[in-house]
């Protein structure tokens, strides 16, 4: 047969399209395999220590031991699958967790609390190993605005604090600090905070940053703003002979401007690019974000749609970036009303009322942000920790079997591509499955070998990558 196209000519057009497709490719490489925290915690920049993040741990279990002192407890507060069936006697349900306790969690999975025990021993378990995942030491709005002399002292003191947390091991694997914004009104005691900051803390490690440090530059408006801070960072790495391109940033999407420009544009991927590949995160804030929207403080909350629409804006412009999206912060915290250790029965009712309500918001917006594609979030008290990897839990556990099956199959389908020579190009989508799972082992909701019904192996899953995979397997052929 005469084919109407000849090899020259389609050549070159293919030729042409494979540019575009690189380019294109290169803009949305798909999502990071790489380790995302679940949440990010926000202290004041005078209060942080070198033992902050462990002392943080300690309180978040105090609290959730004492209004939730077992699992079932938890359970009812928040309603947690199969919560109807639990028993209510401290006897019954003392014989119930000893029962759990001794069963495999194949078996425990049939069982009616396995959901609520796995979340409640998780939870536990995380907060002793390893409470906090990332701190940000902040000279923003947790510092607030106070005289110049006061705040280069507490940076530099924050930046001493650091040093003996990088040497004790005492830190949080993910941290940095926040500046005020490039605003005109404080530009220059960003700069300055940021300059005696990293200086002192340099200075004190021998020219060593801590792991996955970051600098989050908050109220972006204008991309003029990241460019700026590039700059400046690479100020500093020269005078400190770190290599271009060790300092890192986070963006803000806290303002109405940042989702719609003048022009009725989506600026956020202009601002992305305005980093010069430095950014890898943007946080929403909520409170900053709603009150631009004129939404009176009352009404300011995770759960406004102006909150939703924001969202989504910013995940439209940012998919398949590779660029982090977390969500804000609950500002109801789980604190009781009344202190002391001599408090009535009323008032101790009432401290157990004000927190359990509490942990329901809390858990509600973190599943909400979860079931919503953003697997990050801020927590302001070390009170409000618990409920974060109660929802955290709460969601992957729910969602396991359902998304080992499809990456099971999903797996399966790859390999009948590679080892019939096929083309199978759809890495991203196999990508996105398994960093679901990356996910959920990086927060301690399941195991490695619990991502093995996957069809992958150990080593496959380490990789991170899925493409990855695809070529260990098609070189196996």
């Amino acid at each position: 047969m005469n084919l109407s196209i000849n090899d020259a000519a389609k050549d070159a057009l293919l030729n042409g399209l494979r540019s575009a497709n690189l380019r294109f490719q290169q803009t949305y490489p798909g999502d990071k395999p790489d380790r995302q925290p679940v949440h990010t915690v926000y202290g004041g920049a005078n209060l942080f220590k070198s033992d902050t993040c462990v002392k943080m741990g300690d309180i978040a279990l105090r609290n959730l031991q004492a209004y939730a002192p077992n699992f079932v407890v938890l359970a009812k507060v928040l309603r947690l699958e199969g919560f109807e069936q639990l028993p209510d006697s401290q006897a019954d349900i003392e014989a119930l967790t000893v029962k759990l306790a001794g069963m495999k969690e194949s078996a425990r999975k049939k069982e009616s609390g396995w959901l609520a025990y796995s979340v409640y021993n998780k939870i536990i378990e995380k907060l002793k190993r390893e409470p906090v995942e990332d701190f940000r030491i902040d000279f923003e709005d947790g510092f607030g605005n106070r005289p110049d002399d006061e705040e280069d002292a507490t940076a530099v003191n924050a930046a001493s604090e650091l040093a003996v947390g990088m040497q004790n091991k005492t830190i949080s694997p993910f941290i940095g600090i926040r500046i005020k914004p490039f605003t005109e009104d404080l530009k220059g005691r960003g700069v300055r905070t940021l300059d005696i900051f990293l200086t002192a803390l340099l200075s004190k490690t021998g020219g060593k940053l801590p792991d996955n440090f970051v600098v989050m530059l908050p109220k972006v408006t204008i991309p003029e703003q990241v460019t700026t801070l590039v700059r400046l960072f690479e100020i500093i790495e020269k005078q400190n002979n770190l290599a271009n391109g060790s300092l890192r940033m986070e963006t803000m999407v806290e303002a109405t401007q940042i989702i719609m420009d003048e022009e009725g544009r989506n600026p956020l991927m202009r601002i992305i690019r305005a980093s010069e590949g430095r950014c890898i995160a943007a946080h929403f804030g909520t409170y900053d974000y709603t009150a631009s929207c004129g939404i009176t403080a009352k009404y300011q909350t995770m759960a406004h749609s102006v909150c939703d629409f924001a969202h989504h804006m910013t995940k439209v412009a940012l998919a398949h970036t590779g660029i982090f999206l977390s969500d804000g912060a609950t500002n109801v915290m789980p604190i009781g009303p009344h202190r002391g250790d001599n408090l009535t029965f009323e008032q101790q009712k009432e401290n157990r009322e004000s927190v359990h309500n509490a942990w329901r918001i809390g858990f509600g917006h973190t599943m909400h942000s979860l079931i919503n594609g953003l697997y990050q979030g801020w927590d302001l008290n070390p009170a409000q920790i618990p409920m974060r990897y109660a929802a955290t839990y709460n969601f992957f556990l729910n969602s396991y079997d359902d998304a080992a099956f499809r990456l099971k199959t999903f797996v399966d389908r790859a390999a009948i591509s590679t080892l019939t020579g096929d083309i199978f190009d759809d890495a991203a989508t196999g990508q996105g499955l398994l960093n679901f799972f990356l996910k959920a082992m990086n927060c301690g909701a399941i195991t490695e070998e619990e991502a093995l019904v996957t069809g992958l192996t150990l080593d496959e899953i380490r990789s991170r990558s899925f493409y990855t995979i695809l070529q260990g397997r098609r070189n196996k052929r």
